[in-house]
């Protein structure tokens, strides 16, 4: 069995948190190839599957990366598959969720090319700090946090005015919990709750990245809480953009992504469904769960 684990040409020394899936599939008699997602010269025809995984440079080249999904879904099985890469590599997918009633962050939304007032958006909305992300980014890229008055108000225009240029953006209040206490993850196998962790920016930061210095740490949630994450995806999994012999059909794997709030509620920050870090280093079971769930479907389709 040949298992393709899609990566990125320029993925860090240090990044090893995917061993243990790696040993995992090689245990249960798998070759395991780890190409990076843009390789021309790579055969994907001669693979079992297909599993994204470390594909971080794909915000750069969204367009691109849908593209090459949808090329190797006609020649392999792609988990998960390339309609969800379309649809959770642009973060419009938030608002669709929250008008399911999802307790996503409040969210104004900023159309490339638009001309926008930053500080009557705020005044508007009565945030007294806000936050500004692209719809399509990654790990931190073209983030901003600024207060709604002075030099960082002036220089949080001048951001945005230039990054919409280029992107579309979201203005959402900033949520300063995350600061100490992190933003909190849920990971699911196959459907199934496989175990939490928190990622604590450095002091005075929000970037919860490794990339920024950031540590993590195992954690639990409530019942209630995982519910509220199964919740989430099984929302995905009923979508309109599945095909009616697809829909309902768990994904193969997904981290729900939270902050809290003021009040000390989560509130769903993203939905990763495409490449999140796993953070197997808390969690060696989880490896083997997915592992077992990857080659299950494979052979079913056998």
């Amino acid at each position: 069995m040949h298992i393709a684990l899609a990566t990125c040409s320029n993925l860090p020394d240090w990044e090893t948190d995917d061993l243990p899936l790696h040993l995992a599939l090689m245990d249960r008699g798998a070759e395991v190839f780890h190409p990076a997602w843009d390789d021309s010269d790579f055969d994907w025809a001669q693979m079992d599957a297909c599993l994204i995984r470390t594909a971080w440079d794909y915000h750069l080249r969204q367009g691109e990366f849908v593209a090459w999904a949808q090329a190797v879904e006609r020649k392999t099985r792609l988990f998960n598959p390339s309609v969800v890469v379309d649809w959770n590599t642009n973060k419009l997918y938030l608002r669709e969720l929250a008008e399911q009633g999802v307790p996503v962050i409040d969210t104004e939304w900023l159309n490339q090319g638009s001309r926008v007032d930053l500080g009557q958006l705020l005044k508007r909305s009565g945030w007294p700090r806000g936050f500004l992300k692209p719809v399509v980014g990654s790990t931190a890229y073209g983030t901003c946090r600024f207060e709604s008055h002075g030099d960082s108000l002036v220089a949080a225009q001048q951001f945005l005015d230039k990054m919409l240029i280029d992107h579309s953006m979201q203005l959402q209040p900033y949520l300063e919990k995350v600061e100490t206490q992190g933003e909190e993850s849920m990971l699911f196998v196959d459907g199934e709750y496989a175990h939490s962790v928190r990622k604590i920016p450095v002091p005075g930061d929000y970037r919860v990245q490794d990339d920024h210095g950031a540590s993590d740490e195992a954690i639990e949630h409530t019942a209630e809480e995982i519910d509220l994450g199964r919740s989430v995806l099984r929302l995905v999994e009923q979508h309109s953009m599945w095909g009616e012999n697809q829909r309902s059909k768990p994904l193969l794997y997904g981290r729900v992504d939270w902050l809290r709030d003021d009040q000390g509620a989560l509130r769903l920050c993203e939905l990763e469904v495409v490449e999140p870090s796993l953070f197997l280093r808390h969690s060696p079971n989880t490896a083997d769960l997915l592992a077992v769930a990857l080659i299950k479907r494979i052979r079913a389709e056998e």
